[in-house]
């Protein structure tokens, strides 16, 4: 364990805050096993694990996408881009993002379902960014942006990790209570518009918020700086569970973490994107 790491220790376990509920739960672990302890290889492959997952929804849209595309049909300006919806295909809609919270709170708090819960998850941001990608760009050929998002995104968590592992950027108690704040502050907000747009009271105000180009871009990049530093905080745990030697099991939750913020990037990433394109046509 690195001298940083070890003057830290006792820091992260007394934390109360962390970038999100899983890691916040690995952090007050006190279980140790030296024998048949969480690794990096072990972490890296759960990750990857969920998050082909991920592309496992992406497949999955667009196999079964196409039976929902019936019934009455409307159409929504996304960013820009002027989309048909039908009335089951919006009503699976619904229910992706309705399971992904199911699984998600599954996942962070019922610990022995994680392998299985984690990568249901995946699979709705899966199944979500193909949504996005070949529905709502794919209607003008332009899906080769969510490669572009992949790429950025990519670039970012290897950015992330080059300030972390360097030091340059260090974590503290307070950073992690400012970080768990804007966590739970970006989550509700993001619930709170997809249910606002669906009350017809309140969409016209949420589609006035979402229409302001200067607006979406600034939110767009704000969250984007957040789930950025929410990595620093993932790969602080990561190395607590590590270095300090948890058990084996506690690897999947590490992972999925990951997995979890990665996800949340590139969808962050991805509408910043499409943010700039749809006002790019006009």
């Amino acid at each position: 364990m690195s001298a940083f790491n070890q003057q830290n220790t006792k820091t992260r376990r007394s934390s109360f805050m962390n970038s999100n509920p899983v890691m916040r739960r690995l952090n007050k672990v006190d279980e140790r096993d030296s024998d048949n302890c969480a690794t990096y290889a072990g972490i890296t492959a759960k990750t990857i694990y969920f998050l082909l997952f991920s592309v496992v929804g992406i497949f999955v849209q667009l196999l079964v996408g196409k039976n929902f595309a019936t019934g009455d049909t409307f159409r929504i300006n996304y960013e820009g881009f002027k989309v048909t919806l039908y009335q089951y295909e919006t009503f699976v809609l619904i229910g992706v993002v309705i399971a992904a919270i199911i699984f998600q709170l599954l996942a962070f708090f019922a610990r022995g379902t994680t392998p299985v819960t984690g990568a249901l998850y995946c699979v709705t941001q899966g199944y979500f960014i193909s949504f996005l990608v070949f529905k709502v760009l794919g209607a003008y050929h332009m899906e080769y942006l969510g490669a572009l998002a992949l790429l950025i995104t990519v670039l970012i968590v290897l950015i992330m990790s080059i300030l972390y592992s360097t030091g340059v950027i260090r974590v503290t108690k307070k950073f992690r209570m400012v970080m768990m704040t804007l966590f739970i502050t970006v989550i509700a907000a993001s619930i709170l518009t997809f249910i606002g747009y669906f009350i017809p009271f309140t969409r016209n105000i949420v589609m006035t918020i979402q229409n302001n180009f200067g607006l979406s871009v600034g939110v767009s990049i704000i969250f984007i700086i957040i789930a950025a530093l929410f990595l620093i905080c993932d790969f602080d745990t990561i190395d607590h569970v590590v270095n300090d030697k948890l058990p084996e099991k506690y690897e999947w939750q590490a992972a999925f973490g990951l997995a979890f913020t990665v996800l949340w990037l590139y969808l962050k990433v991805l509408d910043l994107i499409i943010t700039i394109a749809g006002r790019n046509r006009d």
